[in-house]
């Protein structure tokens, strides 16, 4: 039996960071897919990885990215990879984590940085309220896919990894959700996802 719902944030809650990579690209000229391919290089111990647990500011990650950009034969403005982060919200994502908070435990397992204001968006903020817990990898130490992550979602929230189903938009990161038992679904079309969850839960999610 499904006791908990878990939701990753960006790419699912809110709208694919892969699209704002893709419409920087074709205005700096370069190829599609050029960031995620940086991101792929070294992936446990990269910019990115680094800066997702917390240990590179945000300054550290321009300089550092950039450096990876240029040796792998690329100019990159590591500031507007940053800004491509801000995804704009998914109303009918919100509405089905309410629904499912009605019934089931609610988490958000998150990759993220930390901002150096210490402040975040009042949508976002709004929107992270509706869960039981959230798990931040640049709060954690640690970041998906390693399995601890999912390990200290399932511990604060009192539900063994079974019982859990969890939304994320990246292959690699169900991959270890699904081998710990739990319940996986792919977002790449919303309005899809949200039908899987549905028939995963047992209830409406509109």
């Amino acid at each position: 039996m499904i006791r908990a719902a878990l939701f990753d944030f960006g790419g699912v809650i809110t709208t694919s960071p892969f699209e704002a990579f893709n419409r920087y690209e074709d205005e700096a000229g370069l190829a599609r897919d050029t960031i995620r391919r940086i991101n792929a290089t070294d992936p446990d111990t990269n910019a990115w990885a680094r800066l997702e647990r917390g240990e590179l500011d945000r300054e550290g990650f321009v300089r550092a990215f950039e450096e990876e950009a240029r040796r792998l034969g690329h100019r990159v403005d590591g500031r507007r990879v940053l800004e491509c982060l801000q995804g704009a919200v998914r109303p009918e994502m919100v509405t089905a984590v309410e629904r499912c908070r009605e019934r089931l435990a609610t988490g958000l397992l998150t990759n993220n940085f930390r901002d150096p204001t210490g402040t975040r968006p009042p949508e976002i903020e709004e929107v992270m309220g509706h869960f039981d817990v959230v798990v931040e990898s640049s709060v954690v130490g640690v970041r998906k896919p390693d399995p601890r992550f999912y390990e200290i979602a399932c511990e604060r929230l009192g539900v063994p990894p079974e019982a859990c189903v969890f939304c994320d938009d990246l292959g690699v990161n169900l991959k270890p959700a699904r081998a710990m038992g739990m319940t996986t679904i792919k977002v790449e079309d919303p309005r899809v996802a949200l039908a899987e969850l549905e028939a995963v839960v047992g209830f409406p999610l509109t």
